[in-house]
């Protein structure tokens, strides 16, 4: 029996087309995915709703919110059994890992997308969206978390992030690798996540900044965060968890004024450790109360605060 699977769309380079006569990729008019629903339905029964139509440097932590919304909303008045999103690939890992913190179902929530647009030349929508079905469909999928499926690889909203500006291979989950593979005949599945954690939000109230450490930089941005009306900060440090010892006085500031302040690694791999001991070091950084996470890029780690921080 076919599963019943639900599809949202929100637009980006899978519902785009490229100009002839310009050369640039604008929105379409009609979603051109909408004319393949037959060819998808031979995977399970599709129903079908647009969320809304935007690139994905357009989203905001609001948008997902709505999406969020939108999705639960389906799938308490019509029960299905798994649901794909399209989605633009500048921020689709952080919309996933958005509805891997705020959502707990068990059914397959899968997010795809494309690098190249509807009527270029090895458009990879079509595919990516038929691969996305079959994964949501697949019995193996069910408890696993949010997911995303590109170039048959399926990968963990937490872990994947997008790694080249143009590749169709650009989704990679360094150090950790996808959980799985599509194939032609089958979906096959390798590893699972461990754990979930699940942070109920009902609305985005909290702001939260970023900031990629980098050599030789002060605290002057740090300190003015505050009076900003920025309510916690995220910081990618250099190494196992370092930061310029002029930085020092920019978070003292922010922990005494009760911002929370989340360390990462600027790294691809490896994780922020409070390991060094010197002026800077991440050891004297937990010792003044900077939180460490693991695992997390720094784009992550920031929508984990904000959720954090909103669901109080």
């Amino acid at each position: 029996m076919k599963k019943n699977i639900l599809l949202i769309h929100t637009g980006g380079t899978i519902s785009m087309e490229l100009d002839s006569k310009t050369g640039g990729v604008i929105l379409s008019a009609a979603n051109p995915l909408a004319l393949e629903i037959d060819n998808i339905q031979q995977f399970a029964t599709i129903t079908e709703v647009e969320a809304f139509n935007l690139p994905s440097p357009h989203i905001t932590p609001e948008k997902m919110l709505e999406l969020r919304v939108l999705l639960t909303k389906h799938v308490k008045n019509n029960p299905v059994d798994g649901v794909v999103i399209t989605h633009g690939t500048d921020t689709l890992e952080e919309t996933a890992y958005f509805l891997e913190l705020s959502t707990n179902y068990d059914i397959p929530i899968v997010l795809t997308g494309a690098m190249r647009s509807s009527n270029e030349i090895g458009s990879d929508g079509v595919y990516n969206l038929m691969s996305a079905v079959r994964v949501a469909a697949a019995d193996d999928a069910n408890t696993k978390g949010v997911l995303v499926v590109l170039n048959d690889e399926i990968h963990t909203a937490t872990n994947v992030t997008k790694t080249h500006s143009s590749s169709v291979s650009t989704f990679q989950s360094p150090q950790y690798g996808p959980i799985g593979i599509v194939t032609k005949s089958d979906i096959h599945f390798h590893h699972a996540p461990l754990s979930r954690t699940y942070l109920p939000v009902e609305s985005i109230s909290k702001k939260v900044a970023m900031f990629k450490i980098y050599a030789g930089m002060e605290s002057d941005l740090l300190i003015s965060i505050s009076s900003l009306g920025y309510d916690g900060v995220v910081l990618e440090g250099l190494g196992q968890g370092n930061v310029p010892p002029a930085l020092i006085v920019g978070i003292r500031h922010l922990l005494d004024q009760g911002l929370p302040v989340i360390l990462v690694s600027r790294c691809f791999n490896g994780i922020a450790q409070d390991i060094y001991a010197y002026e800077g070091g991440g050891k004297m950084l937990k010792d003044m109360g900077v939180r460490f996470e693991h695992g997390l890029s720094g784009q992550k780690a920031r929508l984990k605060l904000l959720l954090e921080l909103c669901s109080v």
